[in-house]
């Protein structure tokens, strides 16, 4: 007896559409590896209709007054938590993340994000305003861009929305947002939820693949687009948004150094980073991936790492006691799997290195040691539940180990000694330095890399400003 799939369709102009030539593509639960939908599979005249609706949309949501916006986010957070489980009933589906976590890591941070850009839409001001020039005043008028084109990735598709659409919208922008082709069933309800909120053709979704993704950064409308994605994604965007100087807004990857001094409490220490690798099923790009650990304490350290990830659970969505559930997609299971399979000679595989059962596409807590500054494991990102660990002989090694990678999104130090912090923190190369911890995120700071890291920023007022443009205006006050 075969289960009718749950059909998923584009938001558009305030109504659902399905692609405007009816092509669709699967829809995949991670913890199953079982159809469970479809979703349309958008071409050109689905994007040209959702920007034109965006773009219609546009005047009367600049024009309308901040209060007036920061009143429909509120009204949008209020509906986030009151909606709450079925956005995790649907973001579960959409990734295998155990249920508990997704309710408690999740839903809290993505309504909090909701309400602080509410209230930064009331914070559309200039800096200054003055007479720089004898019988003339000069004031700045800080202004939305338009159109946004945005495309989220399928590791936090709830919370990357969110990134997304609450910084564009409180600052007056409309918005066309494309989720992943894996995980769109959390987004295409988002869209019901704000669509009940705000104007229609404020807020439009588009399903689709990467050539959807490039339609949206191509199309001549958008003044702005924003990803958070592959570096590989990210560069094509960049080239992409160059051909008509679109404003573009890049959050990509990371391979984030975890710098453990001999003066750090271990088993405090072990316990913080384990979680940080492995949340998520190491499915972020501020991981705590890259371990670097001075030499005195490399043994001890490593030996606590791998009981750790041997103590940890991966598995089904409604098991209390897991930290993570499955990898993405099969080729995230491919790729995870391969470098593995690829580790040169002189590394050490210490807990874990295999897939876990045959239904879904989980894989087991791994750390692996013995590693070289230039081995494929420690300069790419897995994005997998992987530690790797190197260890280093004093702080100027250890900051060398840290910088070289061509990533520099985040990273964390961990030692007791304060002025070793504070030169730390100076010297990595990395949009986010952590001390004696690693991860945690809040609404008022910013987040965002460097070097092919990409560059803008998320969440705080640098993120609000990222979706605004700079206007002088000047005036003759001589009669």
């Amino acid at each position: 007896m075969s289960t009718e799939l749950r059909r998923l369709r584009n938001y558009i102009d305030g109504e659902f559409r399905d692609a405007a030539d009816g092509r669709t593509t699967e829809v995949v639960n991670p913890a199953t590896g079982e159809v469970y939908a479809t979703a349309p599979l958008s071409g050109e005249a689905d994007v040209d209709a959702a920007m034109a609706a965006a773009a219609a949309a546009f005047p009367a949501w600049r024009d309308a007054t901040p209060a007036e916006r920061q009143k429909a986010l509120l009204k949008i957070a209020d509906a986030f938590e009151e909606r709450a489980e079925e956005l995790i009933a649907a973001e579960v589906e959409n990734t295998g993340k155990p249920i508990g976590l997704t309710r408690s890591e999740e839903i809290p941070p993505m309504v909090d994000q909701i309400r602080f850009f509410a209230g930064a839409a009331r914070m559309l001001e200039g800096r200054a305003a003055g007479e720089y020039m004898e019988g003339l005043t000069s004031i700045v008028r800080r202004e939305p861009v338009g159109v946004c084109a945005q495309v989220a990735p399928w590791n936090y598709p709830m919370m990357m929305a969110v990134w997304k659409f609450a910084p564009a919208l409180a600052a007056g922008n409309t918005v066309v947002l494309k989720p992943s082709d894996t995980t769109p069933a959390s987004t295409v309800l988002i869209a019901e939820i704000i669509g009940s909120i705000v104007p229609k053709g404020v807020f439009n979704v588009v399903c689709g693949d990467r050539d959807t993704g490039r339609l949206m950064v191509e199309h001549r409308t958008p003044a702005m687009a924003s990803i958070t994605g592959s570096v590989r994604a990210g560069m094509q965007v960049a080239e992409s948004a160059s051909k008509d100087l679109k404003r573009v807004h890049l959050e990509l990857g990371g391979k984030a150094p975890v710098v453990v001094f001999e003066d750090t409490d271990i088993a405090k220490a072990v316990e913080d980073i384990s979680v940080a690798g492995f949340f998520n099923a190491g499915q972020d790009c501020t991981a705590a991936t890259r371990v670097l650990v001075q030499e005195s304490i490399h043994d001890e350290f490593v030996a606590a790492l791998a009981k750790a990830a041997a103590e940890t659970k991966t598995g089904q969505p409604d098991d209390e006691d897991v930290l993570y559930g499955p990898l993405n997609n099969p080729n995230q299971l491919k790729q995870v799997s391969g470098f593995i399979e690829r580790l040169p000679a002189h590394a050490k595989v210490e807990a874990g290195g295999h897939r876990v059962g045959e239904k879904g596409y989980f894989y087991a807590p791994t750390v692996v040691s013995g590693l070289k500054q230039d081995d494929e494991i420690v300069q790419n990102e897995v994005f997998g539940p992987v530690i790797t660990v190197q260890p280093f002989t004093d702080e100027a090694q250890a900051i060398e180990y840290a910088n070289g990678v061509e990533y520099a999104l985040a990273s964390s130090v961990w030692t007791k000694d304060h002025a070793r912090a504070m030169r730390l923190s100076k010297a990595l190369d990395f949009g986010c330095v952590w001390i004696n911890t690693h991860i945690p995120l809040v609404a008022e700071m910013p987040h965002g890399g460097f070097k092919k890291s990409g560059y803008g920023k998320d969440l705080s007022a640098y993120g609000f400003d990222d979706y605004t443009r700079i206007k002088h205006v000047m005036t003759s006050i001589e009669g």
